[in-house]
């Protein structure tokens, strides 16, 4: 159930941390707000706005709220498949996902000018910046569509409570959302000094409906969420490709796509609003949404109740409980290895993804309760074959 900290946020969260928690007070005293700050169960420090923070604004937006992973989301399909049907050796699962899907810092397909999916063909180029984008931008935009990124990005292959088998994917808008978002918060900081906007953390500097600035960042925002949903889409179209050279007979009978990193035009409280979410997802009432847990934990499959405290939304995940260099100070490769005992993942990269061990996140059963308002379990998913790019 929330906690009331001010007039201004309501936290979710049993676990937060004095960072974060400062990190969200500054965020509630912006006077572009057309609400309370709302703090999921998952929330933590990040850049400029706190990871897991939903922000409703009237005639303006926040770029660094918005993040610089635009639309950054989770896909998963259930299968007709039990857990009987999955081959013996699910290493070679393992490989077969890898060899269709590119993963990793500035990995992508190789493609030739006549190769492009019709998807990104379609979508074409992000119209705010498309004037000014380089040809190495260009080609980005072509090769990483339908490609993981690093760090949380993953591909799952899990059980059901039932042993049903279902593949999860976590990824966003790659490389060309991360460059976008960064020019567009730059402009953004420029703008708070020209307008002399008070800031307490010049990454909340925020672009005004009625510039021109405000319409090239909506419309390379937008595009960017697009992107972010079709390459999770292509990436799950390889992924269940992959599944039936295993398992021939294998079907897709339900596919969940929801963003966790955007923004959008919504009705709420009896005006139409900015809802940036940054770590959290739409949990309108029936909206189908996933929840993954850390590497080694279970992940959900959700009904959103339409809880208007939280703008109807909810957490996108478990959330970090330790920064990526403390997890490397303070986590072993052992003690992961341990973790993940049981499950094809590449434990080759061990060494490289410490910073991923599941010590290095919230519980996600605490999350799941603190949450439970926002709410309900569909299925609780275990993993049983991961692969992550680094």
């Amino acid at each position: 159930m929330p906690k009331q900290i001010n007039a201004n946020l309501t936290s979710w969260a049993s676990e937060l941390d004095d960072n974060a928690l400062e990190q969200a007070l500054r965020t509630s005293r912006l006077p572009i707000l057309a609400g309370p700050v709302c703090l999921m169960a998952d929330a933590h420090f990040g850049l400029g706005a706190t990871v897991g923070s939903v922000v409703a604004t009237k005639n303006a937006l926040l770029p660094s709220a918005v993040g610089v992973d635009i639309g950054c989301g989770m896909v998963a399909a259930e299968t007709n498949l039990a857990a009987a049907e999955l081959p013996d050796d699910l290493t070679a699962l393992h490989g077969l996902l890898r060899d269709r899907i590119p993963a990793g810092v500035g990995k992508g397909h190789e493609r030739s000018e006549g190769s492009v999916p019709p998807a990104l063909e379609a979508l074409g180029l992000p119209p705010g910046s498309a004037s000014e984008l380089s040809e190495r931008q260009k080609m980005t935009i072509a090769v990483q569509f339908g490609s993981l990124g690093s760090g949380n990005h993953f591909v799952e292959v899990c059980l059901d409570e039932r042993d049903r088998v279902w593949i999860v994917l976590h990824s966003g808008s790659r490389g060309i959302g991360n460059q976008l978002a960064t020019a567009h918060i730059k402009t953004a900081r420029l703008l708070a000094q020209e307008e002399g906007q008070v800031l307490e953390d010049r990454d909340l500097a925020w672009l005004a409906e009625g510039r021109p600035e405000f319409d090239a960042y909506v419309s390379d925002m937008l595009w960017a969420q697009r992107y972010a949903w079709g390459n999770r889409e292509q990436m799950m179209d390889a992924a269940l490709t992959a599944l039936r050279v295993a398992v021939p007979h294998a079907l897709e009978t339900e596919r969940i796509n929801c963003h966790h990193n955007y923004a959008f035009k919504e009705t709420h409280r009896g005006q139409e609003v900015w809802i940036t979410r940054k770590g959290a997802i739409r949990a309108g009432r029936s909206d189908m949404g996933v929840i993954p847990g850390s590497m080694g934990a279970s992940s959900f499959i959700v009904r959103g109740k339409g809880n208007e405290a939280s703008y109807e939304s909810s957490s996108h995940g478990a959330g970090r409980r330790l920064g990526r260099k403390a997890a490397f100070r303070q986590l072993t490769t052992e003690s992961l290895r341990t973790a993940m005992a049981g499950r094809a993942w590449d434990d080759t990269m061990a060494e490289q993804l410490v910073d991923e061990h599941p010590d290095a996140y919230k519980p996600i059963a605490q999350v799941m309760a603190d949450q439970a308002d926002l709410v309900e379990v569909v299925h609780e998913l275990h993993q049983v074959v991961n692969l992550k790019g680094t």
